[in-house]
């Protein structure tokens, strides 16, 4: 399993060198540079896509610094509702990306990840040293549409505004 740092969004387009604005779109990705893994930011306009090599991309939004802090839901309600979308067949893109999130929060340990003949990731094996658990996570992959109504989902049930 590889475990690196991921530097801080740089605020600015490498492409064009504007600073990106408040609630402005953008997009970033990993790859690695020798040893190290660098982080790259784009703007709309100046992303054609992630390069060749790129360990993972992704959209976002420039948070604006006058917006109302949002928080997460405790760690385990996170890992309650986790829970609860064992048995949902239609809802283990859910549950996958929900596995992410809680990987990324270490809420959870990745243990191992099963692969096909291909070398194509299948099943995640994480483990919950809270719970004492290990959990079989099953790898989606949904389209960008699902991708939007999974985000949305979770933002509604796991993020609260601060008072």
């Amino acid at each position: 399993m590889l475990d690196f740092e991921v530097q801080r969004c740089t605020r600015r387009c490498k492409k064009t060198g504007r600073e990106l604005r408040p609630g402005e779109p953008f997009y970033s990705f990993l790859i690695f540079e020798g040893a190290r893994v660098v982080r790259y930011d784009y703007s709309s306009e100046g992303w054609e896509g992630p390069p060749e090599n790129t360990v993972g991309w992704w959209k976002s939004q420039m948070p604006d610094p006058n917006a109302r802090k949002l928080h997460w839901a405790p760690n385990d309600v996170m890992l309650h509702y986790f829970e609860q979308l064992e048995d949902k067949e239609d809802k283990q893109d859910v549950r996958y990306v929900l596995a992410l999130l809680m990987l990324r929060r270490r809420i959870v340990k990745l243990e191992d990840a099963k692969v096909d003949d291909e070398g194509n990731e299948k099943l995640l094996l994480i483990y919950c040293p809270r719970k004492e658990t290990e959990y079989q996570v099953a790898v989606t992959e949904p389209g960008q549409q699902r991708i939007d109504e999974i985000q949305e989902e979770l933002a509604r049930l796991l993020f609260a505004s601060a008072a």
